[in-house]
């Protein structure tokens, strides 16, 4: 059971314990994950949907016009995934204790000792899905220039029938796997263990840190199934995410539970 230890005193930079772990966890966090879900799948589902509409609504907003801008958007909302997860941390965190965990306490980060960090890794997060806009919108120009797209079938059209389009795909899609891996190593460990522990941003970005070098090739390998399951999801206007994310919320806590020597943590807080 987790309990809420400080662990202010200690240096900031330096990670917590972590375990190596193998593909048998991220199944069975995945198994775990699921499970959970279909406990509580009424007032998930409810909570889910919150990420499709703001999906859809910033696509609205932010692209205007720019229909080159549509899949770099749609494509980066997955790097802020790890941040809207945080509400699902808090759910199983409170379920793992025996405590109430009706839908209102996905809010309940807002009241943690360590809404701060869990704010400074957001804002690092914000600052990644930014410069991976900024990046799209160079790749595009690099092989269409500043020309604008015109309509959805010319700019499909012209992306999907031409050597520069598909050259643009290949190397866009490239640097969205390096932006998806940094976010991947910066986040998969930080905010589950900031709503579970009072811990600084740095050290718990440290911790992740340690985990994804101590499991490189297993974490990819969670990347990937996690991506895979985000991409089918999102093919339905977005509405499979609001069964996805919980599933996937509940999942990274599972992995978290399973990557972080929670017992020797504990230890250290006494």
């Amino acid at each position: 059971m987790s309990q809420d230890v400080s662990l202010d005193a200690s240096p900031a930079g330096v990670p917590l314990p972590v375990r190596s772990i193998t593909a048998a966890d991220l199944n069975e966090s995945l198994a775990a994950g699921y499970a959970d879900f279909k406990a509580k799948r009424g007032d998930l589902i409810f909570v889910g949907l919150l990420y499709p509409l703001i999906g859809a609504v910033t696509s609205v907003v932010v692209t205007g016009s720019d229909i080159s801008m549509l899949f770099p958007l749609f494509a980066g909302l997955s790097l802020l995934g790890p941040l809207v997860a945080t509400g699902f941390y808090e759910l199983a965190k409170r379920r793992e204790a025996g405590r109430d965990s009706s839908w209102w306490h996905f809010f309940g980060v807002l009241k943690s000792e360590s809404f701060l960090s869990i704010a400074a890794v957001g804002i690092g997060l914000l600052a990644i899905f930014g410069a991976w806009l900024a990046a799209a919108t160079l790749v595009y120009t690099m092989f269409f220039g500043l020309e604008p797209p015109g309509t959805i079938a010319n700019f499909a059209e012209n992306v999907l029938t031409t050597q520069a389009g598909w050259s643009m795909i290949i190397v866009g899609n490239l640097v969205g796997i390096l932006f998806a891996l940094v976010v991947l190593a910066v986040s998969v460990v930080s905010l589950p263990l900031l709503v579970d522990r009072k811990v600084s941003a740095e050290r718990a970005v440290a911790t992740s840190l340690a985990a994804f070098r101590k499991n490189p090739g297993v974490l990819i390998r969670w990347g990937i199934m996690v991506g895979v399951i985000l991409t089918v999801a999102a093919i339905p206007l977005l509405i499979g995410l609001a069964v996805a994310l919980p599933v996937l919320g509940y999942a990274t806590w599972h992995l978290y539970t399973r990557i972080v020597d929670r017992d020797a943590v504990t230890q250290m807080g006494r």
